[in-house]
């Protein structure tokens, strides 16, 4: 799985011209499903987009995370972040999962997501969306699971 993590102030998806997921202060999170992709993989992103210390503390440094802030999340389906540009002109996606296993597991992030009692907002999945945001730092960050998995198992986990 890969995200692309923004740090927002407030965020909104719509399809063509409805509203169909809005959140104030939070994060916006684009989210890529890869074929190898398991719940592990869900559960391991949800503990680390919580968990994230990139939100202000009294002192002004990011030292807080989503849930000590009370932020929401709006999550995006976006299968082209796992675009490979490195032959020719037009992107491959090979490395998306299908349609059919995406969707489904899309879905079961979502859910591990709510189990942290937090507000989550979502987009269509397969749909035309138009996301409008303002990114407040601005904060953006890139997460791959294969890359958490790997520096966990060195040991690195702060």
């Amino acid at each position: 799985m890969r995200v692309v993590l923004q740090r927002v102030r407030r965020a909104v998806v719509r399809i063509e011209g409805e509203i169909v997921g809005e959140i104030g202060h939070g994060f916006l999170v684009l989210a890529g499903i890869a074929h190898e992709d398991t719940e592990e993989d869900y559960r391991l992103m949800a503990e680390k987009i919580v968990n994230l210390r990139v939100f202000e503390d009294e002192a002004g440094k990011m030292n807080r995370s989503l849930l000590e802030t009370g932020g929401a999340l709006l999550v995006v389906s976006q299968f082209t972040l796992f675009a490979d540009c490195r032959k020719g002109r037009r992107p491959s996606f090979i490395n998306a999962a299908p349609p059919e296993k995406a969707s489904a597991d899309f879905d079961l992030f979502i859910a591990i997501l709510k189990e942290n009692a937090i507000r989550v907002e979502t987009g269509r999945f397969g749909a035309m969306m138009d996301v409008e945001l303002v990114n407040s730092g601005p904060v953006t960050i890139i997460m791959d699971t294969r890359e958490i998995r790997s520096t966990t198992r060195k040991g690195n986990t702060k």
